[in-house]
């Protein structure tokens, strides 16, 4: 049996540094509209029309993994990562 080690880290907080050139690349994550099969289980395909995750409570919580909107988890919801670069740092040049 084989060890695994999972590291997780929060996309949207935390910065991403390039290590080919000097920028902090930070990634904003959005969850888009729900794609969960409520009819799955008879075979067909019928999805709610959610449009938007809407937390139902604050970060941190359980109840901030559950979209008001619908009621689905928030895995159901297409997830959206933009990554944006923040600051493209250089090191100053000596006139010398």
């Amino acid at each position: 049996m084989r060890k695994r080690q999972v590291v997780l880290r929060k996309a949207a907080e935390e910065p991403l540094r390039n290590s080919t050139a000097s920028s902090f690349t930070f990634r904003s994550v959005r969850y888009a509209e729900c794609q969960k099969n409520h009819a799955a289980g008879v075979g067909g395909y019928a999805v709610d029309g959610c449009r938007e995750f809407m937390a139902s409570g604050e970060e941190g919580t359980t109840a901030a993994l559950t979209c008001a909107a619908c009621g689905c988890h928030r895995n159901f919801h297409r997830r959206e990562v933009d990554p944006e670069v923040v600051c493209e740092c250089s090191s100053p040049s000596n006139g010398t």
